[in-house]
């Protein structure tokens, strides 16, 4: 079975992922680039930022906020929005 383009950015952590994501934003906004490659960066653009946005609801997910009681003492978590 092929790989499908871009299956690799799956694998790339967050940090990654976006310092690829800005090397791609500066290659096209130089415009230096010919059309064929600018297609292909942006693509893979797409796919990295796509990542990078599924990453950051799941880390967003994974926030809880500590309840306090009244004199201060941590008694359990709860969503950060809730």
């Amino acid at each position: 079975m092929a790989e499908a383009p871009h299956d690799d950015v799956k694998s790339l952590s967050f940090e990654a992922a976006l310092a690829q994501l800005e090397e791609i934003v500066g290659k096209l906004e130089g415009g230096k680039a010919p059309l064929a490659e600018s297609i292909a960066i942006y693509e893979r653009g797409e796919a990295l930022k796509a990542h990078c946005e599924n990453l950051l609801r799941t880390a967003e997910a994974r926030i809880e906020k500590i309840t306090l009681a009244r004199d201060g003492r941590a008694t359990g978590t709860e969503p950060l929005d809730a």
